[in-house]
């Protein structure tokens, strides 16, 4: 009969290794409630102002939950993964870190930006007065172990998942992953309140959270990479106020990227009197990027999509 398990936010580490013993064994068909951490091992807290960036120490960055190691997986099969739940901590942050963001050449942010955001109502947080962002929580870290020896970076993604920051990974959502290391390793964290497609600033809404995830195993079966199927919406499910999009063209996907949530950025300093801080962290947690064409030769365009419903009267 499944089994469900529970690890708490001790049980932690900070590399994929396939060589990290197990935190957790458990047998396909099995939950498993984690308590993830929040990732910079304290370093930021409640009370905490922009100061504490100039000196963040990004080592312990990401601290993850697990191995959790499940039986009779074996480089070859795939894992997949059940988003059960996911539920929010009290509170959490996002910032802008120079050097550390998609406009991170622009004059406007060589400096720390800090904000805190008050999370006990659960379903959302206001941002300012009138501005309101619902919750649609995902965990940015989700990944096993690779086969390549030694120890590896979490922040970049890989084959086999890792830091994805993919906002459509969801409550509902069961995710296939290609196993390389003998028992999977799976390991999760960076748990986000909300975050939009792109991340531009660096940061979601950077949380705690108690996450429940269901495990399977499909033998003798290997995805190339990271898929997945949603039971929703792909974007702002709840946003039912309409669309501002601003859209940047040329031959350069990165640029035009670049420049569209430069729009955004300008657009909502003018029309809702954010700073530009304050802008591009509202872009990151809930603007959402599409690449709208690649085929017009040679100009690609990009779009950057911000709910309206986020507006509320005050």
């Amino acid at each position: 009969m499944p089994r469900t398990h529970h690890l708490d936010k001790n049980a932690i580490h900070y590399r994929w290794n396939q060589d990290l013993p197990p935190a957790l064994e458990i047998d396909p068909g099995d939950t498993v409630v984690f308590e993830t951490p929040e990732i910079t091992r304290g370093q930021i807290t409640r009370e905490s102002t922009s100061d504490v960036l100039n000196a963040l120490d990004f080592d312990p960055v990401h601290q993850i939950s697990g191995p959790v190691a499940v039986r009779g997986a074996e480089p070859g099969d795939t894992l997949t993964v059940e988003i059960v739940e996911i539920r929010p901590a009290t509170w959490g942050y996002s910032f802008v870190l120079p050097g550390f963001n998609l406009l991170k050449d622009d004059s406007a942010f060589q400096t720390p930006y800090l904000k805190v955001w008050d999370l006990s109502q659960g379903d959302h947080a206001e941002f300012k007065p009138g501005i309101v962002v619902p919750f649609e929580p995902f965990c940015g870290v989700m990944g096993l172990a690779p086969s390549a020896p030694g120890e590896h970076s979490t922040v970049p993604p890989r084959r086999v998942g890792g830091n994805l920051d993919i906002r459509q990974l969801v409550v509902g959502t069961t995710m296939h992953m290609p196993i390389e290391a003998p028992g999977a390793l799976f390991s999760c964290g960076d748990a986000h309140a909300a975050q939009g497609d792109g991340e531009v600033c660096g940061t979601g809404i950077e949380m705690e959270a108690t996450v429940t995830l269901r495990f399977g195993l499909l033998k003798g079966q290997e995805v190339p990479e990271l898929q997945f199927r949603m039971a929703g919406a792909m974007t702002a499910s709840w946003n039912t106020a309409g669309w501002f999009c601003t859209t940047a063209h040329g031959p350069d996907l990165w640029e035009n990227t670049q420049n569209a949530i430069r729009y955004m950025v300008g657009w909502l300093r003018r029309e809702h009197g954010l700073s530009d801080h304050e802008a591009l962290v509202l872009c990151s947690v809930a603007c959402d990027l599409k690449i709208s064409e690649t085929v017009d030769a040679p100009n690609w365009i990009v779009t950057a999509a911000l709910p309206l419903g986020l507006f509320v009267e005050s």
